[in-house]
């Protein structure tokens, strides 16, 4: 079951379809055993197999276990009317993110604008935890010690790179007002604000905007900050009550 699980993550981490050695010498594992659960996955439709490259993907079935799954995710269905008030306001991409401590943050609700640029994410789309606003927060919110923190740091790839120092300035800046900001850093051209949800455990959550900087900088940084941050307080009560 162990064995089968690494197979699905990394699948699912990589860029291309994977062949059975390759697998197998990531893992660890003699390359029968690895062929033999992948037939067995192949059979659940969790994974595909191209005939021809004999590689191996993830299969629609995920799909169907990750909708299962959001629908008995209380937080999608809590942020859900919430994205799409921001994203009709302001025209941005609202998204819900699921922090998995500092590893990564999982996308699981999410509304698109209808600005002729848009932001391309989807449910299910993982991204380094401390890239970016969400990143600021988690320094921010998530009780995380700085050399936890300053370690994770230096993995993260950036289109226009900051020092720790003043990323650190950032994350004060974050804590001060309570949503965090990313103006080009991460994606050059693009903005990402951020506000956590917390709960008595730190920052399990986070509700995302993100657009192009030009267009948010037209609809106020601020004014979204501000209403991204009330968001997420609301959740966070309302979480806390369930």
């Amino acid at each position: 079951m162990t064995r089968a699980v690494a197979i699905l993550r990394l699948l699912g981490r990589s860029s291309e379809p994977l062949g059975v050695n390759a697998i197998a010498r990531t893992l660890d594992l003699f390359p029968s055993t690895c062929l033999h659960i992948l037939r067995v996955l192949v059979a659940e439709e969790l994974v595909a197999c191209d005939q021809q490259s004999k590689r191996y993907s993830l299969d629609e079935g995920i799909l169907s276990l990750a909708r299962s799954i959001l629908r008995r995710n209380s937080f999608a269905a809590l942020v859900q009317a919430g994205l799409n008030q921001l994203s009709q306001r302001y025209g941005v991409a609202a998204v819900g993110v699921k922090v998995m401590g500092l590893d990564h943050m999982v996308v699981v609700a999410i509304a698109k604008s209808e600005q002729p640029l848009r932001i391309h994410v989807e449910i299910g789309s993982r991204f380094p935890a401390l890239i970016s606003a969400t990143g600021r927060c988690l320094a921010a919110f998530g009780g995380f010690s700085r050399n936890e923190i300053e370690n994770r740091f230096r993995m993260l790839r950036w289109d226009r790179p900051l020092s720790f120092r003043a990323w650190q300035a950032e994350v004060e800046a974050t804590r001060r007002r309570g949503y965090g900001v990313d103006e080009g850093s991460y994606i050059d051209g693009v903005t990402v604000l951020a506000a956590p949800i917390t709960s008595r455990d730190g920052m399990s959550h986070a509700v995302i905007a993100v657009g192009v900087s030009e267009q948010i900088r037209r609809v106020g940084i601020a004014a979204l900050g501000r209403d991204l941050k009330d968001l997420a307080a609301l959740v966070s009560s309302q979480l806390g009550s369930a």
